[in-house]
């Protein structure tokens, strides 16, 4: 057994805490004023460091699969390194894959890959047209317009006949519409030829077939003003939706971005205006947002020279939380973006992928949570000693990130994953 004592955020509050652990199992054992004294304390943080349960992304893109097309970007331990750096314990990665996972034989064969990253990589299925669930409980996304890969839908009435198969799953939403999509493909610019209205028109349709067929939804990188107003409408209805935002959503704008930056800034959806990023804070700041998710989507330089579409983001998750610290967003909210919500959407599918582990992995009642039963996962930041992003310390196999240059306010301290020091 060990013993760990800090300063620990929580939903409910922030009070210095010790934590005993088991570095066998994993997992945690007690939780509080455990009275060991300073000199039988294992590892003990001061009062300029901030201890998180271990932090959770719950939308990237690790790239690989059974066919190996796409790793030279990203594999799922390049991932794992690049999460590890970022403070991050664990990772939900997309399906958009060359050979996507849309069944339970191509899902299992995903998953049986993602082993390498020891169950710190979780997956979601694909639904595409004439899909169908998998036997068991997984976690979905669709992509409702053309974006990066294959997998997506070209007209409200297929993905409309397509869900009605998925009643009651969880399904995370790609909002954008093929139609609007494509009246604009033609402009100049990406941001243009990917309006606000896509992302609108998306979440009206989005909506109703969440309400429609009693999904449990969950909207992806949310970017724009305009689509909250419908989101809030939604819940008042009942519509079980949540959403997520990125940091680059959250940091950059047009207004402040060079035209001569804006191709390596490209992504889906696009930066946006300042009005956007400051109503995607205040969403965030009210308990609107769910989740800060990176949609770490890397791709090599000379692929991001040609236009192509995707941000990185796992390397610099700890220092972004740092500013949003910094910019007065309390300790508790994002214990619960960063922690306790990415712990809860991981543990609902906790039964299943433990049944397809070959290697019985332990991992108690799952992952998020300063409670005994759950495992030892710990993110500690120094909220107050600056860090500047350079490429050498940066773990993503691409060696880029939109935040090449910044001075986060703090940085990662130390990080535990299953009672292992990282």
């Amino acid at each position: 057994m060990k013993v760990l004592e800090a300063i620990c955020a929580t939903s409910i509050e922030v009070a210095r805490k010790q934590i005993r652990f088991d570095e066998v199992s994993g997992l945690i054992r007690e939780v509080g004023d455990l009275k060991v004294p300073r000199a039988e304390v294992d590892f003990y943080f001061d009062d300029g460091c901030l201890l998180f349960a271990g932090m959770g992304d719950v939308h990237i893109h690790a790239r690989e699969d059974v066919s190996g097309k796409n790793s030279y970007k990203e594999d799922f331990l390049s991932a794992l390194e690049a999460m590890k750096n970022g403070g991050l314990t664990h990772a939900g990665d997309m399906p958009n894959n060359p050979v996507p996972p849309i069944d339970n034989a191509s899902y299992e064969s995903k998953f049986n890959l993602a082993q390498k990253a020891h169950r710190c990589l979780w997956l979601y299925a694909g639904i595409g047209p004439n899909t169908r669930p998998l036997s068991y409980k997984v976690p979905y996304k669709v992509y409702m317009g053309p974006s990066i890969g294959e997998l997506y839908f070209k007209d409200l009435k297929t993905l409309d006949e397509t869900l009605s198969h998925y009643r009651g799953q969880h399904v995370s939403f790609h909002c954008e519409d093929p139609e609007v999509l494509e009246a604009h493909s033609l402009a100049a610019t990406h941001h243009e030829r990917r309006p606000v209205e896509a992302e609108t028109v998306a979440t009206r349709d989005a909506l109703m077939l969440i309400e429609k067929y009693g999904l449990i939804g969950k909207l992806c990188h949310y970017s724009s003003h305009e689509g909250l107003k419908l989101i809030r409408e939604a819940r008042l209805r009942g519509v079980n939706v949540s959403i997520e935002v990125t940091p680059q959503h959250l940091y950059f704008d047009l207004e402040h971005l060079e035209d001569s930056r804006l191709k390596s800034f490209q992504m889906n959806p696009p930066i946006r205006h300042h009005h956007d990023r400051e109503a995607l804070k205040s969403a965030l700041r009210n308990g609107e947002i769910q989740y800060l998710a990176t949609d770490h989507a890397p791709h090599t330089k000379e692929e991001k020279e040609k236009g192509t579409s995707g941000l990185t983001g796992l390397d610099t998750y700890a220092g972004f939380v740092t500013w949003l610290l910094n910019e007065g967003f309390p300790p508790e909210l994002m214990a619960k973006v960063c922690a306790e919500n990415p712990g809860d959407f991981h543990n609902q599918f906790l039964a299943s992928w433990n049944l397809l582990d070959q290697n019985k992995t332990n991992l108690g009642l799952g992952v998020g949570f300063l409670k005994p039963g759950f495992l030892a996962n710990f993110t500690i930041l120094r909220p107050n000693h600056p860090e500047t992003v350079t490429v050498d310390k940066l773990r993503t196999k691409v060696l880029h990130s939109p935040f090449l240059g910044v001075t986060f306010p703090g940085s990662l301290k130390r990080l535990f994953i299953k009672g292992k020091e990282i």
